[in-house]
Protein backbone atom coordinates (compact mmCIF):
# COMPACT_ATOMS: atom_id res chain seq x y z
CA UNK A 1 0.00 0.00 0.00
CA UNK A 2 1.28 3.48 -0.83
CA UNK A 3 2.36 5.84 1.90
CA UNK A 4 -0.25 8.51 2.65
CA UNK A 5 1.29 11.86 1.75
CA UNK A 6 -0.21 15.24 2.73
CA UNK A 7 -2.36 16.75 0.01
CA UNK A 8 -1.15 19.76 -1.93
CA UNK A 9 -3.11 22.78 -0.66
CA UNK A 10 -3.24 24.35 -4.13
CA UNK A 11 -4.69 21.14 -5.54
CA UNK A 12 -7.38 20.96 -2.85
CA UNK A 13 -8.47 24.56 -3.47
CA UNK A 14 -8.64 24.08 -7.24
CA UNK A 15 -10.42 20.73 -6.83
CA UNK A 16 -13.29 22.20 -4.84
CA UNK A 17 -13.51 25.40 -6.88
CA UNK A 18 -13.65 23.60 -10.22
CA UNK A 19 -16.00 21.00 -8.73
CA UNK A 20 -18.41 23.77 -7.79
CA UNK A 21 -18.34 25.37 -11.24
CA UNK A 22 -18.48 22.06 -13.13
CA UNK A 23 -21.31 20.85 -10.91
CA UNK A 24 -23.42 23.81 -12.05
CA UNK A 25 -22.54 23.60 -15.74
CA UNK A 26 -22.56 19.80 -16.01
CA UNK A 27 -24.25 18.07 -13.06
CA UNK A 28 -23.22 14.43 -12.79
CA UNK A 29 -24.80 11.29 -11.38
CA UNK A 30 -22.14 8.87 -10.14
CA UNK A 31 -22.67 5.12 -10.19
CA UNK A 32 -20.22 2.54 -8.83
CA UNK A 33 -17.69 4.77 -7.08
CA UNK A 34 -17.36 2.01 -4.48
CA UNK A 35 -15.67 -0.06 -7.23
CA UNK A 36 -12.58 2.15 -7.19
CA UNK A 37 -9.49 0.42 -5.76
CA UNK A 38 -7.71 2.53 -3.17
CA UNK A 39 -4.45 2.59 -5.11
CA UNK A 40 -2.73 1.21 -8.19
CA UNK A 41 -5.79 1.71 -10.42
CA UNK A 42 -5.82 2.44 -14.15
CA UNK A 43 -9.08 4.25 -14.96
CA UNK A 44 -10.11 3.72 -18.59
CA UNK A 45 -13.09 5.82 -19.74
CA UNK A 46 -14.57 6.20 -23.20
CA UNK A 47 -14.00 9.70 -24.57
CA UNK A 48 -16.60 11.88 -26.27
CA UNK A 49 -16.09 15.38 -24.87
CA UNK A 50 -13.38 17.79 -23.71
CA UNK A 51 -15.18 17.77 -20.37
CA UNK A 52 -14.53 14.06 -19.79
CA UNK A 53 -11.15 14.26 -17.99
CA UNK A 54 -12.39 17.10 -15.80
CA UNK A 55 -15.65 15.42 -14.83
CA UNK A 56 -14.07 12.03 -14.13
CA UNK A 57 -11.19 13.53 -12.12
CA UNK A 58 -13.63 15.55 -10.02
CA UNK A 59 -15.77 12.53 -9.20
CA UNK A 60 -13.07 10.52 -7.48
CA UNK A 61 -12.23 11.38 -3.85
CA UNK A 62 -10.07 14.47 -3.37
CA UNK A 63 -7.34 12.30 -1.81
CA UNK A 64 -7.41 9.69 -4.58
CA UNK A 65 -4.06 10.86 -6.03
CA UNK A 66 -5.15 10.63 -9.63
CA UNK A 67 -2.70 11.40 -12.43
CA UNK A 68 -4.02 12.23 -15.87
CA UNK A 69 -2.29 11.51 -19.17
CA UNK A 70 -3.22 14.51 -21.34
CA UNK A 71 -2.37 15.59 -24.87
CA UNK A 72 0.77 17.72 -25.02
CA UNK A 73 -1.03 20.58 -26.78
CA UNK A 74 -2.68 21.51 -23.47
CA UNK A 75 0.76 22.25 -21.98
CA UNK A 76 1.90 24.83 -24.57
CA UNK A 77 0.75 27.75 -22.41
CA UNK A 78 3.10 28.26 -19.46
CA UNK A 79 0.26 29.05 -17.06
CA UNK A 80 -1.77 25.99 -18.10
CA UNK A 81 1.39 23.89 -17.96
CA UNK A 82 2.00 24.91 -14.35
CA UNK A 83 -1.61 24.43 -13.25
CA UNK A 84 -2.01 21.07 -14.99
CA UNK A 85 1.17 19.67 -13.50
CA UNK A 86 0.10 20.85 -10.03
CA UNK A 87 -3.12 18.91 -10.56
CA UNK A 88 -1.25 15.72 -11.40
CA UNK A 89 -1.53 15.83 -15.20
CA UNK A 90 1.39 15.14 -17.53
CA UNK A 91 1.75 15.48 -21.32
CA UNK A 92 1.82 12.75 -23.94
CA UNK A 93 2.72 13.07 -27.62
CA UNK A 94 -0.12 11.18 -29.27
CA UNK A 95 1.58 11.14 -32.64
CA UNK A 96 4.62 9.13 -31.56
CA UNK A 97 5.63 6.50 -29.04
CA UNK A 98 6.21 8.81 -26.08
CA UNK A 99 8.60 6.88 -23.85
CA UNK A 100 8.78 9.60 -21.19
CA UNK A 101 4.98 9.68 -20.84
CA UNK A 102 4.93 5.89 -20.46
CA UNK A 103 7.66 6.04 -17.80
CA UNK A 104 5.72 8.72 -15.91
CA UNK A 105 2.56 6.62 -16.07
CA UNK A 106 4.34 3.50 -14.83
CA UNK A 107 5.98 5.43 -11.99
CA UNK A 108 2.62 6.85 -10.87
CA UNK A 109 0.97 3.45 -10.62
CA UNK A 110 3.97 1.65 -9.13
CA UNK A 111 4.18 4.32 -6.42
CA UNK A 112 0.64 3.43 -5.41
CA UNK A 113 -1.10 6.38 -7.05
CA UNK A 114 -3.78 6.06 -9.73
CA UNK A 115 -3.89 6.95 -13.41
CA UNK A 116 -6.57 8.14 -15.83
CA UNK A 117 -6.00 7.33 -19.49
CA UNK A 118 -8.42 7.30 -22.43
CA UNK A 119 -7.98 4.07 -24.43
CA UNK A 120 -9.29 5.69 -27.62
CA UNK A 121 -6.61 8.37 -27.42
CA UNK A 122 -8.91 11.14 -28.62
CA UNK A 123 -12.56 12.13 -28.67
CA UNK A 124 -14.95 9.92 -30.65
CA UNK A 125 -18.65 10.30 -31.39
CA UNK A 126 -19.68 6.69 -30.90
CA UNK A 127 -18.44 3.24 -29.96
CA UNK A 128 -16.28 1.61 -32.62
CA UNK A 129 -15.24 4.86 -34.31
CA UNK A 130 -11.63 4.15 -33.32
CA UNK A 131 -9.92 1.06 -31.92
CA UNK A 132 -8.32 1.23 -28.49
CA UNK A 133 -4.67 2.24 -28.38
CA UNK A 134 -2.32 -0.51 -27.25
CA UNK A 135 -0.51 1.85 -24.86
CA UNK A 136 -3.18 1.45 -22.19
CA UNK A 137 -2.57 -2.31 -22.14
CA UNK A 138 1.23 -1.94 -22.05
CA UNK A 139 1.07 0.47 -19.12
CA UNK A 140 -1.44 -1.64 -17.24
CA UNK A 141 0.42 -4.93 -17.69
CA UNK A 142 3.89 -3.62 -16.90
CA UNK A 143 2.70 -1.75 -13.82
CA UNK A 144 0.47 -4.51 -12.48
CA UNK A 145 -2.43 -2.05 -12.30
CA UNK A 146 -6.04 -2.93 -11.75
CA UNK A 147 -8.01 -1.91 -14.83
CA UNK A 148 -11.20 0.04 -14.08
CA UNK A 149 -13.58 0.45 -17.03
CA UNK A 150 -15.43 3.77 -16.85
CA UNK A 151 -18.42 4.89 -18.89
CA UNK A 152 -18.96 8.59 -19.47
CA UNK A 153 -22.31 9.46 -20.98
CA UNK A 154 -22.22 11.53 -24.17
CA UNK A 155 -24.44 14.34 -25.49
CA UNK A 156 -23.34 16.74 -22.77
CA UNK A 157 -25.36 19.93 -22.66
CA UNK A 158 -25.10 22.82 -20.25
CA UNK A 159 -27.09 22.28 -17.06
CA UNK A 160 -28.22 18.83 -18.21
CA UNK A 161 -27.36 15.90 -15.92
CA UNK A 162 -25.05 13.21 -17.25
CA UNK A 163 -23.79 9.92 -15.81
CA UNK A 164 -20.38 8.50 -14.99
CA UNK A 165 -20.26 4.78 -14.19
CA UNK A 166 -17.25 3.10 -12.57
CA UNK A 167 -17.13 -0.63 -13.32
CA UNK A 168 -15.59 -3.51 -11.44
CA UNK A 169 -11.79 -3.49 -11.28
CA UNK A 170 -9.96 -6.44 -12.80
CA UNK A 171 -6.53 -7.57 -13.90
CA UNK A 172 -6.33 -8.89 -17.47
CA UNK A 173 -4.68 -12.21 -18.13
CA UNK A 174 -1.42 -11.82 -20.02
CA UNK A 175 1.11 -14.48 -20.98
CA UNK A 176 3.97 -12.25 -19.81
CA UNK A 177 4.89 -8.67 -18.91
CA UNK A 178 5.85 -8.23 -22.57
CA UNK A 179 2.95 -9.77 -24.48
CA UNK A 180 2.70 -9.92 -28.27
CA UNK A 181 1.22 -6.97 -30.20
CA UNK A 182 -1.90 -9.05 -30.84
CA UNK A 183 -2.35 -9.75 -27.13
CA UNK A 184 -1.74 -6.09 -26.28
CA UNK A 185 -4.44 -5.02 -28.71
CA UNK A 186 -6.88 -7.62 -27.39
CA UNK A 187 -6.39 -6.42 -23.82
CA UNK A 188 -6.86 -2.77 -24.83
CA UNK A 189 -9.98 -3.63 -26.84
CA UNK A 190 -11.43 -5.53 -23.89
CA UNK A 191 -11.21 -2.69 -21.38
CA UNK A 192 -12.81 -0.32 -23.89
CA UNK A 193 -15.56 -2.87 -24.60
CA UNK A 194 -16.26 -3.10 -20.87
CA UNK A 195 -16.45 0.68 -20.60
CA UNK A 196 -19.13 0.95 -23.28
CA UNK A 197 -20.95 -2.09 -21.88
CA UNK A 198 -21.48 -0.22 -18.60
CA UNK A 199 -23.56 2.36 -20.45
CA UNK A 200 -25.65 -0.27 -22.18
CA UNK A 201 -26.31 -2.15 -18.94
CA UNK A 202 -27.49 1.02 -17.20
CA UNK A 203 -30.08 1.97 -19.80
Amino acid sequence: MSEKRPLNGFFVCIYYLVNLVAGILHPVTIIGRENLPEHGALLCPNHNSNWDPVLVALKVPVNYRLHIMAKKELFCNKVFDWVLRKLGAFPVDRGEGDIEAVKTALKAIKSGDNLLIFPEGTRVEHEGALPAKGGVAVIGIRSGAQFVPVYVEGNKRLFRRTRIIFGQAYRPEATSRRPSPEEVQAIADEVLRRSYALGKEAR
